[in-house]
């Protein structure tokens, strides 16, 4: 398991002081990306729920600051993420409408809420893999 996930996962699990899923996926990576965590979690803090309003999914967007902090500022590479998470969940992307289909099915929030954290932080992760490779 990388060091990112095993940050994201204790980041999920604090109760003292919540982290959106933007948050629980920009801090992870806060020290590569030239922030201390602090500023990161305040940069992240209006983008979970969706942009507070139901919007892109805030593990998504998380994950788009962290790559956008990388050096992965194409298009090109905003749209393989992007592409990633609507190929594992029937095409959605936003935060409202995976929040129903997870209803639906009779899903726990937290836990559906977590695992696209840790799915985004992967996602990210694996980038960073494949681009150190090339």
């Amino acid at each position: 398991m990388s060091t990112h996930l095993e940050r994201a996962k204790e980041l999920r699990a604090i109760t003292e002081r919540h982290y959106n899923c933007a948050q629980s996926v920009i801090v992870p990576f806060a020290k590569e990306a030239g922030l201390d965590e602090e500023t990161a979690y305040q940069l992240a803090a209006n983008f979970g729920a969706g942009m507070k309003m139901g919007s892109v999914c805030g593990a998504v967007t998380g994950a788009l600051m962290v790559l956008g902090l990388l050096g992965f500022d194409g298009a090109q590479d905003a749209n393989k993420l992007c592409q990633e998470v609507r190929k594992k969940h029937e095409g959605l992307i936003d935060c409202r409408d995976l929040l129903r289909v997870n209803a639906e099915r009779g899903g726990d929030k937290k836990a559906h809420c977590d695992a696209m954290v840790y799915e985004a932080v992967a996602l990210v992760d694996a980038m960073i893999d494949s681009r150190s490779r090339s």
